[in-house]
């Protein structure tokens, strides 16, 4: 699943509200360390871009 949510990142990366929905959505689907590993690769590969919106979507992120 984490390799998947980094290929839908990379595929909507283009426009800006579809990268922040997609990441919301999956950050309701990963497993607390499979969300973390995203976060890391994808501040690393985006965070240039949207590295406010991913590092926010993460304040919202619980990890029950």
């Amino acid at each position: 699943m984490l390799e998947f949510s980094k290929h839908i990142l990379k595929s909507v990366s283009f426009d800006r509200s579809l990268f922040q929905k997609e990441l919301k959505k999956m950050l309701n689907r990963l497993k607390p360390d499979e969300a973390m590993l995203l976060k890391a690769w994808a501040l690393a590969t985006f965070g240039h871009m949207y590295g406010d919106m991913i590092v926010d979507a993460y304040k919202n992120f619980s990890q029950a």
